[in-house]
């Protein structure tokens, strides 16, 4: 193919700008990420010659080797791996890979820190080698291709690249960097190594770079000893070197792995830039054995919500990488865990199909899912520092327990900020272990707006003669803060959970009860406050229902296609009316979420509950607008809960028509 210059993807234009203006105080990841994805290629060459062991072509050891050229201004990352043809050169380098060109961009917020975490999160590390280059040479062959149809690619870093066919005998990939001379520290063994020490000592393939050794400085002539003298400096040997530990971290000895080792991998396999809240490291042994290395995240990825997106830990067999994101072996609620599991049973050519269908893996699965939730658990143990002793010195505890305590506190606070909308996708999901996931939920309360009261907390609160625990779920804390169905639990000191992410709804269908205590919609059916309402109350409740039946029934008749019954309410203080839905009903919260998503709710009508004692509806009596008023009765009570009315118009007219 001889030379052709084709344009880069829209969003890789807007991605090479920031690259190229933006990171600067973040320049050595790019030496992480190319590595990194040379150590992926050798992983699918691996994979691939399972079933074709020619792809090898008679060269076995997998590697990537480092090298620089000061006088050149060079630095090159060169693999052995599965390589690219001229297509997949095209596809691959200029074009945003499959994680979403308009997501990644729709993130760049030109914060230095955030988006170099954002580089490696979206498959665009590549690019990352033009914080340090003016111009980036790709050479590269796919194994199993002839030497005569390898692939050059070249690009400046602005709107375009160059691709053209060369012969290269050898398979694998070559990335060449043409260093800035702002940048011309990176041709240095040292600088290297220490960031290869820093970022890539945990890849499994030997890294290697030439030796060096120092060479004195010598006469030009030796007869001369007047004359000029050769600078002595550091020169190549000719000798290769290893200059990482090259052997996978989660295979050797606990006690041999430093917390800075093990926080060094979670960077390198999540592309994170900060520190994991907690981490297990595991050799199980059974019937079924494998060893676990998995990571809890500080902070939620960009599409954490997408259910449908591929996540989960990566697979090894026997120390071989089979796969990313191997989605079988957790569920889907904790799709934000990071790490790797490397089985010593399943076959090396196991397919995603066949991972559904092995036991191996569901004991994998459900091995690891315990793992996480005792993490999870722990971290929930330590949230709070221990009370203080009356002196202000914590009872009991030593020195270092109380640094130990101090380093995880507030960590489970944070990790449920980011991630607890997903944990709560558990209790449908989850049977086995759905008491274990209600202990670790927290939520704000009538009592606090901070996301913390857990169910126990609530149920070591609860009155005398409390029989429920209460709660309300609304589109967000305002609207489940000011909700008028919580006037008669506020008025007698009750305190009520306050829901408000869009799982609450859904979730909490599959929870009836915590510790044997029984939820309760504040929204749902009659309100029954057992021993907490005295006779007194009741009957006048019940006298009030009496009186009122008259106008109850031509309520009725005026809201028939509105709503399935009207009723005089137990539960308001200062509002006229409410909606609720019966027991086991559909809330119009969750019917609403349900359209808005574009799926079909079933037609339900709430119930209208009035306040007898409400000026506005004692007014209904005898008025010649009724009809109106009771419309915008119920109007103003699906406002009051975040709906709006079905005629916005006819509403606005109503209340018009009584204000003038």
């Amino acid at each position: 193919m001889s030379k052709q210059t084709l344009s880069f993807q829209a969003e890789v234009a807007q991605l090479l700008h920031l690259v190229t203006h933006s990171l600067y105080s973040n320049k050595e990841i790019f030496l992480r990420e190319l590595i990194s994805n040379g150590s992926d290629a050798c992983d699918k060459l691996r994979f691939e010659a399972i079933n074709d062991g020619g792809l090898y072509e008679a060269d076995t050891e997998l590697k990537i080797k480092v090298t620089f050229d000061k006088d050149a201004k060079t630095l090159t990352i060169t693999d052995n791996g599965i390589g690219m043809s001229t297509q997949e050169a095209i596809d691959h380098l200029g074009t945003i890979a499959k994680s979403g060109t308009k997501d990644f961009v729709s993130k760049l917020s030109g914060d230095q820190k955030a988006d170099s975490q954002l580089i490696g999160q979206f498959g665009v590390g590549f690019y990352s080698g033009f914080i340090v280059a003016d111009k980036i040479s790709v050479e590269s062959r796919r194994a199993g291709m002839k030497a005569e149809e390898g692939v050059r690619w070249i690009s400046g870093g602005a709107g375009d690249f160059e691709v053209e066919s060369i012969t290269r005998p050898e398979r694998g990939t070559s990335v060449i960097l043409h260093l800035r001379d702002d940048a011309m520290d990176y041709a240095s063994a040292w600088k290297l190594k220490s960031i290869i020490s820093k970022y890539s000592d945990h890849i499994s393939l030997p890294i290697l770079m030439e030796k060096e050794e120092w060479k004195d400085s010598e006469l030009i002539d030796p007869k001369d000893e007047k004359g000029g003298r050769q600078p002595g400096g550091m020169v190549k040997t000719g000798d290769w070197e290893t200059v990482n530990k090259a052997n996978a971290i989660w295979s050797r000895p606990k006690k041999d792995i430093s917390a800075d080792e093990y926080n060094e991998f979670y960077k390198q396999i999540s592309h994170d830039t900060e520190e994991p809240l907690a981490y297990t490291h595991n050799r199980v042994e059974g019937s079924t054995e494998y060893t676990q290395l998995l990571y809890i995240p500080g902070k939620a990825p960009f599409d954490l919500n997408n259910r449908e997106k591929s996540a989960g830990v990566k697979l090894y067999v026997k120390r071989v990488f089979i796969m990313d994101d191997a989605e079988a072996l957790l569920p889907t609620y904790l799709r934000f865990v990071k790490g790797v599991v490397d089985s010593a049973d399943l076959p090396l050519n196991v397919s995603r199909e066949l991972l559904q269908e092995s036991r191996d893996v569901k004991a994998i699965r459900e091995g690891c899912t315990k793992r996480v939730l005792g993490m999870l658990e722990d971290l929930a143990k330590h949230d709070k520092l221990p009370e203080a002793s009356a002196d202000g010195v914590t009872d009991v505890l030593s020195a270092e327990d109380k640094a130990e305590a101090e380093k995880n506190a507030g960590k489970y606070t944070k990790f449920y900020k980011e991630f607890g909308a997903v944990l709560k996708e558990g209790l449908g999901e989850d049977f086995g272990n759905k008491d274990r996931i209600a202990k670790l939920l927290r939520f704000a309360s009538t009592s606090t707006d901070a996301v913390s009261v857990s169910f126990a907390d609530y149920k070591a609160r609860m009155k005398e003669g409390q029989e429920a625990i209460y709660f309300i779920t609304a589109d967000n804390l305002a609207a489940a803060k000011h909700s008028p169905q919580l006037e008669v639990f506020k008025k007698k000191g009750i305190e009520v959970l306050l829901m408000s992410d869009r799982v609450d709804e859904w979730a909490l269908n599959y929870l009836y009860e915590f510790d044997g205590t029984p939820l309760q919609s504040v929204a749902k059916g009659a309100v029954d406050l057992g021993k907490l309402q005295d006779e007194t109350e009741k009957k006048a409740a019940e006298e009030a229902a009496e009186a009122f039946k008259p106008l109850l029934a031509k309520l009725k008749e005026a809201l028939k296609d509105k709503a399935e019954d009207v009723r005089v309410t137990t539960r308001l203080v200062d509002s006229p009316a409410c909606l609720v839905v019966q027991d086991h009903g559909m809330s119009t919260q969750l019917a609403r979420m349900l359209k808005q998503a574009g799926q079909t709710a079933p037609e339900t009508k709430p119930v209208l509950e009035v306040n007898a004692e409400h000026a506005l509806v004692k007014k209904l009596e005898g008025s010649v607008h009724f009809n109106d008023l009771a419309h915008i009765l119920f109007d103003q009570a699906l406002l009051a809960e975040g709906g709006l009315p079905d005629d916005p118009a006819a509403y606005v007219k109503r209340v018009n028509a009584l204000l003038v």
